[in-house]
């Protein structure tokens, strides 16, 4: 079994901590670095949530004024602003497979 958590994960002590429990139960820990410059994430905020934080009317928001703790040596780190999203998830896929979290398929019949 396979779990795919996604979430904003600012400090690198939490990361390290998750990755931690992980080794300790014998469970494989694939860290994926989705990485988007600031102003790519701003320009993409179809809630205008950037927008507020920068007006004061969101308090502690990541990148804006809390801070964000990039992974120093992420598994995988995905520049979002040049990847599309087919091959975002072909390089996650690629890494996973690597590191024998998938089992291999049979090929396709005809």
């Amino acid at each position: 079994m396979i779990s795919v958590v996604s979430f904003i994960s600012p400090y690198r002590k939490d990361r390290d901590a998750a990755r931690a429990l992980h080794a300790k139960a014998g469970l494989s820990f694939l860290e994926v670095h989705v990485h988007v410059p600031l102003e790519v994430a701003e320009a993409r905020d179809p809630k205008g949530l950037y927008r507020k934080a920068r007006a004061g009317q969101i308090k502690g928001f990541t990148g804006i004024d809390d801070p964000y703790e990039e992974p120093t040596a992420p598994d995988v780190r995905l520049d979002t602003s040049s990847a599309d999203v087919a091959t975002a998830a072909a390089i996650v896929l690629r890494a996973a497979a690597s590191e024998g979290m998938l089992q291999p398929t049979a090929p396709a019949v005809k």
